[in-house]
């Protein structure tokens, strides 16, 4: 039975990390991280371990050689490894966009952004598989920078990017703090849905809240928008009742001011866990000199994005859109 790239490599990381666990006392992402320096560096970079253990690891990685796979099946292979690790290790903040809603944002991006090279934003970068994967599907020069608050996520981002040869900027930080960045041309993120805790630093943002904690999803945008230059895009993944929230109001108000909404792209509840949990794709543009809004918003509900005949339908009416309002 032929075993396929990202299984072969699945099974390393995953061999490598169950190693590197038991020995150093650690969780298994923490462990992935190591086994991921690991490989890139060529070496193995723990000195606590046995003799025993470093010969099993130095047999098991010297049957592999990364310049031999894809990025796409590394970046893969990762998904899948930090995905078994996250439901060993169940937290509310780690959560993966998923790979087919990844590969529509990339889609998105390529045919918004019409500059050969660009600047690009995560600043919800989480495990770095949305960034990787839009970056993988870009034929563009694109310059990247990627924050996060979670230490672990951080490093996993970072295996992630130097495994695939992605040179990503990354900030470990609260992403709604000050950002040292140079303005951006785009941005994407997973928006973190629910409340930001941090009420004197939510009250530096537009998007705050008159009463109560705010939204960490409406700051999330504001900040977004605050770092990306007049005319750059903004590729967000938000809950399905986002305008439709007590604090709607508010961000109504703000999108007016600022921005001009390119799009909104429904996706099909069969890929989330509940219906409650549904997001869709809010594609917006920011404001400025000589930059007008489209003759007409590109609004799609998606089929089941297996559904080949229907996401053709779909494709074909969107390339229709792109061509009456960026031609």
């Amino acid at each position: 039975m032929n075993i396929s790239p990202v299984e072969e490599l699945f099974t390393l990381f995953n061999e490598t990390a169950l190693i590197l666990q038991e020995e150093l006392a650690c969780s298994y992402l923490e462990a992935l991280a190591e086994t991921g320096e690991n490989l890139f560096q060529g070496a193995i970079l723990q000195e606590e371990l046995s003799e025993l253990t470093v010969k099993r690891l130095k047999k098991q990685y010297s049957e592999f050689s990364l310049d031999s796979f894809s990025n796409e099946d590394l970046r893969k292979a990762f998904q899948l490894v930090i995905l078994k690790g996250m439901k060993e290790n169940v937290q509310p903040n780690h959560q993966m966009t998923p790979d087919s809603v990844g590969m529509l944002i990339g889609y998105l991006v390529e045919k918004f952004m019409d500059k050969p090279s660009f600047r690009l934003l995560d600043p919800a970068v989480g495990t770095g598989n949305l960034l990787t994967t839009v970056i993988n599907h870009s034929r563009k020069q694109i310059t990247s920078i990627g924050v996060e608050i979670d230490d672990i996520l951080i490093k996993l981002a970072y295996v992630n990017a130097n495994l695939q040869g992605h040179p990503i900027q990354f900030f470990n930080q609260d992403s709604l703090e000050s950002l040292f960045i140079d303005p951006v041309d785009a941005v994407i993120a997973d928006l973190p849905v629910g409340y930001y805790p941090n009420d004197v630093r939510a009250a530096d943002y537009q998007l705050k809240s008159d009463t109560g904690h705010s939204y960490s999803h409406h700051l999330f945008i504001e900040q977004g928008v605050r770092h990306t230059t007049s005319g750059g895009y903004l590729f967000f993944l938000v809950p399905n009742g986002l305008f439709e929230s007590e604090q709607a109001p508010k961000l109504h108000e703000y999108i007016k001011d600022h921005l001009y909404i390119q799009g909104l792209l429904q996706l099909p509840t069969s890929i989330f866990k509940n219906k409650n949990t549904a997001k869709s794709i809010l594609i917006v543009q920011k404001k400025g000199e000589n930059i007008q809004p489209p003759k007409q918003a590109l609004l799609v509900n998606l089929p089941s994005l297996s559904n080949a005949y229907e996401m053709d339908k779909i494709l074909t009416k969107m390339e229709q859109w792109f061509q009456e309002n960026k031609g």
